[in-house]
């Protein structure tokens, strides 16, 4: 059998994004080894950990969406340890803040979208409502992303997460170009 040229290009843009997914490996080994946050924010993997999450959803829905649940799969994985190893590590008051927004969020708002798209809406606008959801959502972080820096230049060590952070969108926007010609919902 034939691997189309799709299926190879959405293979590249996985591996990619998953080593993306871990650069945050290295700033959790000093939380960890230190037992402190330090001056990290978690919103980053919080809502990060929301968009894999939907993104890995849209991925079951669609026909053919492997590579969607596997990318975005292991991302969820991977920034459920990060927010896990945050909310562990972090002070009391940043825990609770951090611990609220995961529940509106992860639990809440993810819950809803779920049961909403699987009870309410019409099965053959399911996958163009989460599809267009998760389009939003993600241009809204890359939004929040990019600007970010502009805010938090005084924090050394959040400067250089987002940073880290900016570095995967142009990469993903190549992935994107190639994503185009094959399903218009995963474009963001």
């Amino acid at each position: 059998m034939a691997v189309s040229l799709s299926f190879i290009v959405g293979i590249i843009g996985n591996i990619i994004s998953i080593l993306v997914f871990t650069s945050p490996i290295k700033t959790f080994l000093r939380v960890v080894k230190k037992k402190s946050t330090e001056n990290y924010k978690g919103i980053p993997y919080v809502t990060t950990l929301l968009s894999t999450s939907l993104w890995t959803f849209y991925g079951l829905l669609k026909p053919g969406g492997l590579l969607i649940v596997t990318v975005n799969g292991a991302g969820a994985v991977l920034q459920f340890i990060y927010v896990t190893l945050f909310l562990i590590y972090a002070p009391k008051d940043k825990k609770i803040k951090t611990a609220k927004l995961v529940a509106i969020l992860n639990v809440g708002f993810l819950g809803s979208v779920i049961v909403l798209t699987l009870l309410a809406i019409k099965e053959n606008v399911k996958l163009t409502f989460v599809g267009i959801l998760c389009a939003g959502l993600t241009n809204i972080y890359i939004y929040i992303y990019m600007h970010g820096p502009w805010f938090q230049i005084e924090m050394e060590k959040i400067k250089v997460m987002f940073l880290l952070t900016n570095g995967k969108n142009p990469m993903r926007g190549i992935y994107c170009a190639f994503a185009r010609l094959f399903d218009l919902s995963i474009l963001s």
